[in-house]
């Protein structure tokens, strides 16, 4: 049985599977006009473009490949992870020039030490808590020493809601709403060094607060 074959990370595959192009529609700039977000991100690429190395990004959980195509633009090598086949294929072909795969970020096909940075903006929601732990550890394991880690999520108390349809799709979708102490208290407890927290608040549109940590994998 491979990775992809457990039941919550089928049950995600499958459902974005068929989504995936009203999403990509829905959802044409991955940031959209979140100006503090991009701020952040823009952020998170200049520390990574500062450290030396040359190791490129993963942008993880990368959808449509919107968000990986903006990082390209900021000047950093990068490529993109999904765990949707076809979010995968529709970001190939929507950006031919850059490379992406799927993946899970449960277990990365990617070597130790291989990133300068990584980033996982609105995908971790996906995993239920057991999985967070193993989650983390990966992501700790293919940074490169000063490597950085930018993780975004709606926040909650622990509430878990499960949906069964979205763009008129029969889906299965866990969400995982976590406080971000308690992400950043797990980030920490991983060995990575947590150097940001910022919590905003609900934009047009959405309910959540939406958090953003920012951590480094520190050097020997």
């Amino acid at each position: 049985m491979t990775d992809l074959d457990v039941d919550f990370l089928h049950a995600t595959r499958t459902s974005y599977d068929a989504i995936a192009d009203a999403y990509a529609e829905e959802f044409p700039d991955g940031l959209g006009r979140r100006h503090l977000d991009r701020a952040l991100v823009s952020g998170f690429v200049d520390l990574v473009k500062a450290r030396e190395g040359g190791e490129p990004v993963a942008d993880v959980g990368c959808g449509p490949g919107h968000v990986t195509r903006r990082l390209a633009g900021l000047g950093v090598p990068v490529f993109g992870v999904d765990v949707s086949p076809r979010m995968v294929a529709l970001a190939s072909r929507a950006h031919p020039h850059l490379r992406f795969h799927v993946g899970s970020m449960t277990a990365l096909d990617l070597p130790d030490r291989s990133l300068a940075g990584l980033l996982a903006l609105y995908s971790l929601i996906h995993v239920p808590d057991r999985e967070v732990p193993t989650t983390v550890r990966e992501f700790h394991r293919v940074l490169a020493p000063g490597g950085y880690l930018l993780l975004a999520f709606q926040t909650g108390h622990g509430e878990e809601v499960h949906i069964t349809e979205r763009f008129g799709h029969s889906v299965s979708l866990r969400y995982c709403f976590r406080e971000p102490e308690a992400v950043a208290d797990r980030l920490a407890a991983t060995g990575l060094e947590v150097q940001a927290r910022v919590v905003l608040e609900p934009d047009e549109g959405t309910r959540r607060p939406r958090a953003f940590l920012l951590a480094r994998k520190p050097s020997p």
